[in-house]
């Protein structure tokens, strides 16, 4: 039986993925999670009481903690998504982002570095750290062309920033230090329990409430959507099966402008919900746009499909409609967020710069 550190457990694809292991797997989990304002141990309530999951209250900055944490439960790997994540947010307060996703990542790496020397034969040679990266470190693409494994670092944001520094710190524990590392950078995810201040929950719950949907800009950027269900997938293929060393690129194959999303997803709550007659579409209204905002991103996943077998199985339109109906369906996961975390105020506004909604 192995065991896995997950840290960011409790957020939207750390929690995704602790679900998938416990449920499919026969691994031991320990979610380890500082619970910030994303962090929701509700999203785990599938599993809570199973006896292969266990979750730690941590900040991986902590170091004593962290290899306190290494000492006692002794995995055979950890997958690292504990991550500030929102740029909105990195606009505001770049520093909380500096801590989290460069200090916590530099910790977690010296203290995994400090296990590993100490595993002897074949535990030493099947340990691996697995960092969880964004495309958003590779900057913007024009109008042609993805990102592949060897595309050039130009992050835009704080928040890319700070991952793309992280990233530079996992691939120079590898090479300095030998750290059995794999990493991987996936494009915009979606899907079940996800925070309401990313796009695709927070129209969703917009239009439910009958709320002002913002829109920035004229809503031309594209992104490559990745439904989060297959992107934990990739994520378990990779720990598994990924060669120590090795970057993989994670995407969905759904390039879509921002605009023609949250037109689908007015639509599909015209179906669902549209009693009165008016449409969804209705309660749109464009926006100043995000500083800084990047205008497109795709992913080239040839190299994980390739060597790994690994292809997204849900569609755009299968992945809208199953997200769609979980928001539904799961006014409690939700609600009690809008009530006491984040009310779907407008975040990353520079003054002298941009208006708020």
């Amino acid at each position: 039986m192995k065991r896995v550190i997950v840290t960011g457990g409790a957020g939207f694809i750390g929690s995704a993925l602790v679900r998938r292991l416990v449920k499919d797997t026969g691994y031991d989990v320990l979610n380890l999670d500082k619970l910030t304002y994303a962090g929701n141990l509700h999203s785990l309530r599938e599993v809570e009481d199973s006896p292969r999951y266990r979750f730690a209250r941590v900040d991986i900055a902590d170091a004593a903690r962290v290899e306190r944490i290494f000492s006692e439960f002794r995995p055979h790997a950890v997958v690292h998504l504990a991550a500030e994540s929102h740029v909105d947010r990195s606009i505001e307060g770049p520093e909380t982002f500096l801590h989290a996703n460069v200090v916590g990542t530099c910790t977690l790496l010296t203290e995994a570095r400090r296990y590993w020397e100490c595993l002897r034969g074949a535990a030493a040679d099947e340990f691996r750290f697995h960092h969880v990266s964004t495309d958003e470190v590779f900057g913007e693409l024009g109008r042609e062309g993805r990102f592949t494994e060897a595309s050039p670092y130009r992050p835009n944001s704080p928040y890319a920033a700070s991952k793309a520094a992280a990233d530079h710190f996992v691939r120079a524990w590898s090479r300095t230090y030998g750290l059995p590392v794999v990493l991987s950078n996936c494009s915009n995810n979606y899907g079940p329990y996800q925070f309401p201040e990313k796009l695709i929950p927070l129209v969703i719950i917009k239009c439910l409430r009958r709320e002002t949907v913002p829109v920035y800009g004229k809503g031309e950027q594209v992104r490559d959507w990745l439904f989060v269900d297959d992107h934990v997938a990739a994520l378990q293929l990779i720990l598994e099966r990924g060669h120590p060393g090795e970057s993989y690129n994670v995407g969905g194959a759904s390039e879509w402008r921002n605009i023609d999303i949250v037109h689908r997803l007015c639509d599909l709550l015209d179906r669902h919900c549209g009693g009165n007659g008016a449409s969804h579409r209705g309660l749109i209204r464009f926006v100043d746009d995000r500083p800084g905002h990047d205008f497109r991103y795709a992913i080239d996943f040839t190299k994980l499909e390739g060597t790994l077998g690994w292809r997204p199985r849900e569609t755009l339109e299968s992945g809208l409609a199953s997200t769609v109906r979980w928001y539904l369906d799961n006014r409690w996961w939700w609600e009690p967020i809008l009530a006491r975390r984040y009310a779907g105020q407008r975040l990353g506004v520079v003054a002298g710069r941009q208006k708020a909604v």
